[in-house]
């Protein structure tokens, strides 16, 4: 139960704020299966919330990113998360989650400004000859100021929102121990990997809550297009960058999500698509560092057909050998060689159980939609789209770095498309893949990855010896130990001592009516309400053991 995993009562009054919003929004039976409204009421907190009418009308997927929302700003973020993960959820919870994107609540300029001097250490106007009142951007984490340097240079500055990181480790902390039990209880759940989505969330968040680390990844995007001019990274101020607060060059362009305002600057919207595509995969497929929070309000479209992108709190990571298992990926849906793709999957998947047999029969059938498909005719997103389908349906789940590149990759051709109809994505591709297939097995490449290996191999034997010594020694010395580590003895295990206890137990609380009976009879000694004190306290020691072991029967009857 929750209750008994609650190591500390500061996150009570937090959980039954949770709580009552997921009540509120019709979610009372999730929180009655994870234990919550016992722990709640244990406390004295009892909620007695009803569903609005109005909530009844929308669907679950809108509910649930109502609730996140009123959550807070960990929750917001989360929704935001798992909207990458298309992996786990169908395209209506992608949908709402995405939503939670635009919806944060925005703080009161005063208490912006309180913050942003706390940060700077001297009055803002000292630093800045102008700031608008008039908010740029309310997010998850932090708003957004635009302002003016003395020099005249137009800026944008970012500032956290006050006091957001104690709620956000009360929430992590819960959010944990709501993982486990999630894990431990529900098999239905379990196949989500909540305890590793949250491990992957927590790493996320805490980083995009040093709003300095978000001007070191933009800077690092823009040493990786240093000789790229049509690709814009805005310019970090470091003077004034820290935890909470960053400022950035103004970015003085037409959204993502204005085409008309495109069509009017006269842009070529063609060119646009072919750009942006070939920035990202350059950064995916080569630099093994991208943009994931990829959608129309981070891109901004400039004179001359240049491309502006902004935030980049969340970055996604790809190893060189992560990369190359993408190119192959790629390279077997484009080529149609489903157990190529079938390995791969399998690889990514871990240890899971899966039917392998009807798991390639899927992905033959799949992929044989697409042959005498012309290249130029595929639409690489949907292919994306429907084998997360096929993975849902058989209990797949892909590392939290895989799913957010299929994520990318889906919202790139969207994009794409939204820009030119004609835009094929394929076609951009495949450049990219040859060249990194090529740089692969080039001969440097080659013989780097040989000495790896012999490195490696030169390591394991040179060690041997000393290895087999300790092993010999230890063998001598009696300290040898072979651990066998069986589930099911150690279930069996567990329930003997639980049962010997009760017996003990029994036998105590018999001993002590018997014990207490015969001091019942003899007289003398002190009494209280006229009955020797010595056999009352015997009796009431009885009892209070009874109603333990009577509850301890009745939880593991629940348990099982």
């Amino acid at each position: 139960m929750l209750w008994e995993t609650l190591s500390a009562a500061r996150d009570l009054s937090r959980l039954h704020d949770l709580a009552s919003i997921l009540i509120r929004f019709g979610f009372g039976d999730v929180v009655q299966r994870l234990g919550v409204t016992g722990a709640l009421e244990r406390a004295g907190k009892v909620l007695h919330w009803k569903e609005a009418s109005e909530l009844a009308r929308l669907d679950t997927p809108e509910r649930m990113c109502k609730a996140l929302e009123e959550m807070g700003p960990t929750f917001i973020k989360l929704g935001q998360m798992l909207a990458t993960r298309v992996d786990l959820f169908p395209s209506e919870w992608i949908k709402a989650f995405e939503k939670l994107q635009n919806h944060s609540s925005a703080m009161d300029f005063p208490t912006i400004l309180d913050q942003l001097q706390e940060e700077l250490g001297v009055p803002p106007e000292e630093v800045f000859a102008q700031i608008d009142t008039n908010l740029l951007g309310a997010a998850s984490i932090a708003q957004v100021l635009k302002a003016e340097l003395p020099t005249g240079e137009q800026v944008v500055i970012k500032v956290r929102r006050p006091g957001i990181r104690p709620m956000v480790e009360a929430d992590l902390r819960l959010m944990r121990r709501l993982a486990d039990i999630m894990e431990s209880e529900s098999t239905e759940l379990r196949r989500f990997q909540p305890k590793e989505v949250v491990r992957q969330f927590t790493l996320s968040f805490r980083r995009e809550l040093d709003l300095g680390a978000e001007c070191r990844n933009a800077e690092r995007i823009a040493r990786n297009f240093k000789q790229h001019t049509e690709i814009v990274i805005p310019k970090v101020h470091w003077d004034w960058t820290s935890e909470r607060i960053n400022v950035q060059a103004y970015i003085h362009g037409i959204s993502g999500r204005d085409y008309k305002a495109m069509d009017e600057a006269g842009l070529d919207r063609k060119v646009l698509a072919r750009r942006g595509a070939q920035a990202i995969l350059k950064m995916i497929l080569e630099d093994g560092f991208f943009h994931a929070d990829l959608h129309p309000g981070n891109v901004f479209y400039l004179a001359g057909n240049r491309i502006a992108f902004i935030d980049f709190g969340m970055v996604g990571r790809l190893s060189e050998k992560r990369r190359y298992q993408v190119i192959e990926f790629l390279h077997g849906l484009v080529t149609q060689a489903s157990e190529q793709v079938v390995e791969i999957l399998l690889d990514w998947s871990g240890n899971v159980q899966v039917d392998r047999d009807a798991l390639s029969l899927e992905i033959d059938a799949f992929i044989d939609q697409y042959h005498g498909v012309p290249l130029k005719q595929m639409n690489i997103g949907g292919m994306l789209t429907s084998l997360t389908v096929l993975l849902r349906e058989h209990q797949l789940a892909l590392p939290a770095d895989l799913a957010l590149l299929i994520k990318s990759f889906i919202s790139l051709e969207s994009m794409g498309r939204n820009l030119d109809p004609d835009f094929d994505m394929v076609s951009e591709a495949q450049p990219f893949l040859e060249r990194a297939m090529l740089a692969h097995y080039a001969p440097s490449a080659l013989a780097k990855r040989g000495w790896q290996t012999l490195s490696s191999t030169f390591d394991i034997l040179t060690g041997l010896p000393h290895d087999l010594r300790q092993l010999a020694r230890s063998a001598r010395s009696g300290k040898f130990k072979l651990h066998i580590d069986v589930d099911s003895l150690k279930r069996f295990g567990n329930q003997l001592d639980r049962s010997a206890s009760r017996l003990a137990v029994g036998n105590v609380i018999a001993a002590l009516i018997i014990g207490s009976s015969i001091v019942m009879t003899v007289d003398g000694g002190p009494t209280l309400f006229g009955l020797p004190l010595f056999g009352l306290l015997g009796f009431i020691g009885a009892s209070l053991g009874g109603i333990w072991l009577l509850a301890s029967i009745w939880r593991s009857g629940r348990e099982r």
